[in-house]
């Protein structure tokens, strides 16, 4: 087993979703631990076992709404009493209501202001708890996931041709999500805790095809890319190789955001 974690604990908020899953396999498979917590934990505890099966006891489901203090606070005693220490906490849930995707017009305040405040109100929530926790600790590691489009404008000329379109909350609350990494990087210096960023391009994930092929003509050459392809920078970030980096966001798109 590579060894690139070294026992290290990792919690991925959203760790049954898309990416989450991918990210929790990635860490069991270097040697560390991965604490799958997600709101929905009979979908967590599967995802745990399946990593179980490969890697024997390197995950555990843990429940947690990033929207709740006292949820938040509940988790990181869980894991704290059942591993003895937690070093990093990767930012990667995704919450939204049902009204989420619509085009600009179609957006009310009301959505708006719900999907901001439950998704990077839920970033800095997480990050203000688990800072606490580090600080205590004298040291830990923030990972916040943002997105290309936290650093540039859409580029709404992909979507044409099909159904979808790029959420102006989405983007609000990606590039909140960057300055967000900033404050709290500064904000924590001299406290052992650093804070970064990853903003991933595209994941394919049944796109249709006309959007794929307006994607891939913006890219260096793959286009959309497959879960795996952010696992290592996100396996840099967690561990000892990036020791003093801080405060940063590292751009894996294939060129997109140029």
């Amino acid at each position: 087993m590579n060894t690139l974690l070294a026992n290290k604990v990792v919690v991925v908020t959203g760790g049954a979703g898309l990416l989450g899953k991918e990210f929790c396999s990635a860490i069991a498979s270097h040697g560390g631990y991965a604490v799958v917590l997600d709101l929905n934990l009979g979908v967590a505890r599967w995802v745990a076992d399946e990593i179980n099966e490969q890697y024997p006891g390197r995950a555990c489901a843990v429940v947690m709404d990033i929207t709740d203090k006292e949820s938040i606070k509940a988790a990181i005693a869980n894991v704290q009493a059942a591993r003895g220490s937690i070093d990093a906490v990767v930012n990667n849930a995704y919450p939204r209501n049902a009204n989420y995707g619509r085009r600009l017009e179609d957006v009310t305040y009301d959505d708006f202001c719900t999907n901001v405040s439950m998704h990077l109100g839920g970033y800095f929530l997480v990050a203000q708890q688990f800072a606490a926790y580090f600080r205590e600790q004298g040291q830990g590691n923030i990972v916040n996931m943002s997105s290309i489009y936290g650093v540039i404008a859409p580029r709404f000329e992909v979507y044409a041709a099909t159904k979808m379109t790029m959420p102006v909350e989405y983007a609000a609350i990606k590039s909140g999500v960057l300055h967000l990494t900033k404050y709290f990087a500064q904000y924590l210096k001299g406290s052992g805790i650093r804070v970064n960023a990853i903003s991933p391009g595209g994941i394919l994930d049944q796109q249709p095809e006309a959007f794929l092929q307006k994607y891939r003509a913006m890219c260096a050459s793959k286009g959309m890319l497959e879960k795996s392809d952010i696992t290592g920078t996100l396996l840099f970030l967690l561990s000892d190789m990036s020791l003093y980096m801080n405060g940063q966001n590292l751009i894996v798109d294939d060129g997109f955001a140029l």
